[in-house]
């Protein structure tokens, strides 16, 4: 009988592993067509080409220092963005420990018995006791990828990595959005509140005065009753905007922390908080859009799980071996002669096991199909959201300048009241409705202003949030 040194036995398990792995059984992948249309109703215009959104971070795109500084502060502080980070890494990890799987598992060990052999059962009739003294290395069970099967594992996780850094990344810009949009809504309500304690005060004034003229006969009860209701409109409107606004801080400190709301300023003026963007293309999403990708990632990962659910039907190889010294005598155990080898291939074929594997095979095609669904879903949503965001933005624009001519005429109208009433040519109660209109067109153009910077928001959140997509350190790339 032939034997095989243990020199020969390795050099013949390295001609495996190098072989090893060169077969995949997933489905060749295609990126599914992009349900969208290939251009944008509005577009916008004016932009300069460096404010393409891929290529401007979230510190460039709001240039406000107040709110750089609490998007920082949010993004070292957020536990939701904490949360999506070390998802991250537990998805790193769990494709470190899968990408184990395709290298060969060696240790190093050494052991030691002793033995004693009753008399009764030794063939010489005396009581033995013998040693034994081992040191070798050894493989335990390493499998032969012949089919791909653990590299579409390893491929699988290594999609759910990217799949979960992106997904990170949609989370950060989910909490960027969020929080710009409470400090444009905190910055409304400051605005709001301090025109109606402009005219709370004004009001007060008035009202004084016609109580005084009351006092003395020159005016009736009934104009003064009027001044009364029109302060006391206004001193409910401050109240409520009050109450808002306290909210309002709130929910800011609870996305940015106590020690950011100490940046607040009380005042603030309608200085320009956001740069200009291109919208580009709609293909651009597939690549600036980190949900998308995600999906994508998703999308791959189930593809690649096809493969090993394929390679399951065929036989899997193992080996199992170790090479090193043994010896009766710990004294002589790497004296020459005390050479020791096993080799232990293994192959199983599946036979039956009642449709598990053809179920799970078709499981796998079935979360492939969803991924593909889910994928279209997203690329669906996110045109969807640039064109809401695009119309908002323009749409907004159009009715906050008619709101600006609209309270500017209102202010006219109130000026013009106060002369004819002070001439006598009109009643009280026209100057009463021309200052009730002109506070609510105030209110409401700070609102609009405010809805037209958060369509902006909106539009930079849409296009991706400036995320530039990166492959993972010292990994593979998705094959295609």
């Amino acid at each position: 009988m032939k034997t095989v040194s243990g020199a020969g036995l390795w050099a013949y398990a390295t001609a495996v592993l190098l072989l090893t792995g060169c077969a995949s059984m997933a489905p060749e992948y295609a990126r599914p067509q992009a349900p969208m249309p290939e251009a944008y109703a509005l577009p916008v215009t004016g932009a300069e080409p460096a404010g393409v959104v891929q290529n401007l971070h979230w510190h460039d795109y709001f240039t406000d220092p107040v709110l750089q500084q609490l998007l920082a502060a949010a993004l070292d502080h957020n536990r939701d963005l904490r949360m999506a980070l070390l998802r991250v890494e537990e998805a790193r990890a769990s494709y470190g420990i899968q990408r184990s799987e395709r290298l060969p598992d060696i240790n190093l060990g050494g052991q030691g018995a002793r033995s004693r052999i009753p008399a009764d059962l030794s063939p010489s009739g005396r009581s033995v006791v013998g040693s034994e003294y081992r040191a070798e290395v050894g493989l335990t069970s390493w499998e032969l990828d012949l089919w791909g099967r653990v590299r579409s594992l390893e491929q699988s996780a290594l999609e759910s990595w990217l799949a979960s850094e992106a997904a990170g990344q949609a989370v950060q810009t989910a909490l960027v959005t969020e929080v710009a949009n409470a400090y444009l809504t905190l910055r409304e309500l400051e605005q709001r509140v301090a025109v109606t304690r402009e005219t709370v005060a004004s009001r007060e004034r008035s009202y004084q005065i016609f109580q005084r003229r009351y006092e003395v006969g020159a005016t009736a009860r009934l104009e003064v009753t009027q001044v009364q209701t029109l302060l006391n409109q206004a001193q409910v409107l401050l109240a409520r905007l009050e109450l808002q606004q306290a909210t309002q801080r709130n929910a800011l400190r609870l996305l940015a922390g106590d020690a950011a709301m100490e940046l607040l300023p009380q005042a603030q003026t309608r200085a320009t908080m956001l740069a200009d963007v291109q919208p580009g293309l709609p293909s651009d999403l597939l690549t600036n859009r980190p949900d998308i990708i995600a999906a994508e990632h998703r999308l791959r990962a189930a593809n690649a799980n096809i493969g090993a659910a394929r390679a399951a039907f065929l036989p899997r190889i193992a080996l199992t071996g170790s090479f090193g010294s043994a010896s009766a005598e710990l004294d002589n155990l790497f004296e020459s002669g005390s050479k020791a080898w096993a080799f232990m291939p293994t192959i199983s074929l599946p036979i039956f096991d009642g449709g598990r594997r053809r179920a799970n095979l078709e499981l796998s095609q079935v979360r492939r199909e969803l991924a593909v669904a889910d994928y279209e879903q997203s690329i669906q949503n996110a045109f969807r959201e640039v064109a809401d965001a695009l119309a908002s933005s323009h749409w907004l624009s159009e009715q906050l300048a008619v709101q600006q001519v609209a309270r500017d005429a209102q202010a006219e109208r109130a000026r013009l009241a106060q002369l004819r009433y002070d001439n006598g040519s009109a009643a009280y109660l026209e100057v009463l409705d021309a200052q009730r209109d002109l506070l609510d067109a105030e209110q409401q153009l700070i609102s609009t202003a405010r809805a037209v910077q958060s369509s902006r928001v909106s539009l930079y959140s849409a296009l991706g949030g400036g995320y530039q997509q990166s492959a993972a350190p010292n990994t593979p790339t998705s094959s295609e």
